[in-house]
């Protein structure tokens, strides 16, 4: 058989899965210069949650931050995730400001993106392909892997043949939540290889802990690259370790081409980083237990570490297993969505509100109506029927509102943050603004909020639980 290609995601999905995104720039650029000597096909990077986390919580330029990427990862391709046309926010945005976020993103160094749509509809990813195509980049079209009545394999592979008709260069099974199980991977793998000679990249976290076995099936079966991160960060919420793909890609004859040496001097550097963060109270020891209760439950790596460190937080862990058992009954109610986000978040915190209030669907996030009105695409699965007019009223919905109807913001965005800034204001900022204005003016560093530090963070303290509570950071 072929020889495996490894990703690293650990700068990005395991930041995000163990530590909440809360990873300082200082070790990012540490531990991309060290894990950009050891030869993987490409480093998984930036993202939403890296983006909303750098201005949110670190008082950093995302921006800034790709660019010291960038300069620090001189052999290996650079790869961020998408979320089609919500782009690395909780909406859709107009096609003027999907196409300049991804020209600026393609510029600052990103080589790869890996773009997925909540819902899996086609519709809100076919504009992200087209503009991806256009700047240069690699496009890798994802499915969002669920387990449902309507999700199929016969599902998936329709829906990775429209992915290909799009004009993707790679396909990529995106199992946020770890769902994904061993005969599954292979037969899915198997399936996909036959519709398309496009290479079959396989993510899956290691929540429920089957992903050491679903990587050998996928593996097996032929799938031609695998998303890991350094042994330090893997396990758990995050991901399998890279260490861990090498030696089982040798015993099926299927061998990782990787420097050896400079593979250990990045887990000796990853193990001081991750021992920083365990000392703090940031990489959170429960998130390292695999629940394979998450099998029913499908709720992703990141949510599942966040909602837990939230919770508790907030005085409600007791609440926790009353949170994970209503979490798919919302979902089946919502006609079956893929836990990703924003549709991880928005399940989520309604289920959180289910629970905490006592009485299903009493308190409605203002993002649960949009998407009953079609803010975000076509669901899956029928909406039920009774929850909708419990929500909604008599309220007559109409289809899905085209993306193409959607106004450009970026010039009056641009005159709003020039005014708040009083100097002219960059492409890049603005595309800051539009998807995060109350963070996307920096304070000067003498200002920087201790959030900054390796200082574990307080959030919300109420009982009411408000959307952001459960974003994926």
């Amino acid at each position: 058989m072929t020889k495996v290609l490894l990703n690293d995601l650990t700068v990005r999905d395991g930041n995000q899965s163990l530590l909440a995104t809360r990873m300082e720039k200082e070790d990012i650029i540490k531990l991309v210069t060290a894990l950009d000597k050891v030869g993987y096909n490409a480093l998984e990077v930036w993202g939403g949650a890296t983006f909303d986390s750098a201005l949110r919580f670190l008082n950093e330029s995302p921006w800034e931050i790709l660019r010291e990427i960038r300069k620090a990862a001189k052999n290996t391709k650079l790869s961020m995730l998408l979320r089609g046309q919500n782009l690395v926010g909780y909406r859709h945005y107009d096609n003027d400001t999907l196409e300049r976020f991804i020209k600026l993103a393609i510029e600052n160094g990103i080589d790869i993106i890996r773009v997925f749509d909540a819902l899996n509809d086609m519709n809100n990813i076919e504009n992200s392909v087209k503009f991806i195509k256009k700047h240069g980049g690699h496009c890798q079209c994802a499915i969002s892997y669920t387990v449902s009545p309507v999700h199929t394999e016969e599902y998936f592979v329709n829906l990775v043949k429209k992915m290909v008709d799009m004009g993707a260069d790679s396909i990529c099974i995106k199992d946020m939540a770890g769902i994904l199980v061993p005969e599954a991977a292979y037969s899915l793998v198997k399936a996909l290889k036959s519709v398309t000679d496009l290479p079959i990249n396989v993510h899956s976290h290691t929540t429920a802990g089957l992903t050491h076995l679903v990587m050998l099936r996928a593996m097996e079966a032929g799938a031609d690259i695998v998303d890991t991160v350094i042994s330090p960060f893997s396990g758990g919420t995050s991901h399998i370790a890279a260490e861990t793909i090498i030696e089982t890609a040798k015993n099926i004859g299927r061998d990782a081409e990787y420097d050896a040496e400079a593979l250990d001097e990045a887990y000796e550097l990853a193990d001081k980083v991750a021992q920083k963060y365990i000392d703090s109270g940031q990489y959170k020891a429960r998130a390292l237990v695999v629940n394979p209760k998450i099998l029913k439950y499908e709720v992703p790596g990141g949510m599942l570490s966040n909602l837990m460190s939230q919770l508790q937080d907030a005085k409600m862990f007791h609440r926790f297993t009353e949170v994970l058992k209503e979490i798919p009954e919302v979902r089946k109610d919502m006609g079956y969505p893929p836990l990703v986000t924003p549709l991880s978040q928005m399940v989520g915190t309604q289920a959180v509100m289910n629970v905490i209030s006592g009485e299903r669907y009493k308190m409605i996030p203002n993002e649960i109506k949009t998407y009953l009105r079609g803010g975000y695409g076509n669901s899956p699965a029928p909406i039920d029927e009774e929850i909708m007019k419990k929500i909604l009223g008599d309220e007559v919905v109409q289809p899905p509102r085209p993306v193409s109807d959607l106004s450009p913001v970026f010039d009056e965005a641009k005159k709003e943050m020039e005014a708040k800034l009083g100097r002219v204001a960059k492409d890049e900022e603005v595309l800051s603004y539009i998807m995060n204005p109350q963070q996307a003016i920096l304070k000067p560093k003498t200002e920087a909020p201790e959030t900054k530090s390796a200082a574990p963070v307080k959030e919300n303290k109420n009982e009411v639980v408000e959307f952001e509570m459960i974003i994926e950071r």
